[in-house]
């Protein structure tokens, strides 16, 4: 069995942010799943690219890591 990737957005203010909100928005744009666990989005697999695109026309900063 191969590792599963996740993408994870960090760093959000939970309650200046609507994060579940945002992770349903993310889960329609990428086609996966996703959740909030915390502070933390997670959208599963590779969608680093969707999900900066998502931040930054939002304006949230966006450090690629």
């Amino acid at each position: 069995m191969g590792r599963k990737l996740v993408t994870v957005v960090k760093g959000l203010d939970p309650v200046a942010s609507d994060l579940a909100a945002m992770v349903r928005e993310l889960k329609t744009q990428c086609g996966a799943g996703g959740t909030v666990d915390g502070d933390l989005v997670l959208v599963q697999g590779d969608h680093r690219d969707v999900v900066a695109g998502y931040l930054e026309a939002r304006g949230y900063p966006v450090r690629r890591g």
